[in-house]
């Protein structure tokens, strides 16, 4: 599945890029997880490095392409960045935040499938760190770190909440939290192993996990996963 963010103010540009993202997946045999944003200061709002490609209008009202850019590029260096502009001059600034290309508006398909091939030819030339797991029901399956929001022990077994759904794993939290500590993922209870990336933030004893929901947080274990958020926040997150 690739992850893309659509961020643009014009709802006609916006809904021209979700059919040409519809139609490229129908023909290509892609699979696409779409989120839109209205504007650059949307987008930026307590941004994660979990896109794989973004979609940027240049002329925004609040926080211009640009702008959002540049913050985003501050904490993710992955991110394919595509400037959508009516403007071409506006394109020479990409260089330096190492955007991909640009597509003129009105964005034509036979550019936008050109564009998307690009992107998908350089996403697939970039190492994935992913997780080769047994499920419950005997088939293997591999999962992408970074889809991973969040790990649950439920009485004989381990389910995996992922952006795609939750997979229940043949497996140990002692062993998930081997395998994942290394990728940014630290007990908040005994029964709980949160991916850092995922917390959008703490209210008294609970994170609250990007997609919905809250995890409580043991009082033996709050001051290290407080020190350990803080810490990832401080590396790669970015002030509102």
């Amino acid at each position: 599945m690739i992850r893309v963010g659509v961020v643009e103010d014009d709802s006609t540009a916006i809904e021209r890029l979700l059919s040409h993202l519809d139609r490229f997946q129908r023909e290509q045999g892609e699979t696409f997880r779409v989120s839109a944003f209205r504007d650059g200061a949307e987008v930026i709002a307590d941004y994660r490095p979990e896109w794989d490609v973004i979609f940027l209008d240049v002329q925004m009202p609040r926080v211009d392409g640009m702008t959002a850019a540049r913050r985003i590029r501050e904490v993710d260096s992955e991110v394919i960045i595509v400037f959508v502009t009516s403007s071409p001059h506006y394109a020479v600034s990409g260089y330096e935040v190492d955007a991909l290309s640009y597509l003129l508006k009105p964005v034509a398909y036979a550019s936008f499938e050109q564009e998307m091939s690009r992107v998908i030819t350089r996403l697939r030339r970039r190492p994935r760190q992913e997780v080769l797991f047994t499920a419950t029901d005997g088939t293997h399956h591999r999962i992408g770190v970074d889809d991973i929001r969040f790990v649950e022990s439920v009485r004989h077994r381990i389910d995996l909440h992922t952006v795609d759904g939750i997979f229940s794993v043949a497996t140990t939290v002692k062993s998930m939290e081997a395998e994942l500590s290394q990728f940014g993922f630290l007990r908040c209870n005994s029964g709980l192993l949160v991916n850092l990336a995922h917390v959008t933030g703490i209210d008294g004893n609970d994170c609250r996990i990007r997609g919905g929901g809250r995890l409580p947080i043991s009082r033996p274990r709050k001051r290290e996963f407080l020190a350990a958020l803080a810490e990832h926040i401080g590396s790669r997150g970015i002030s509102a």
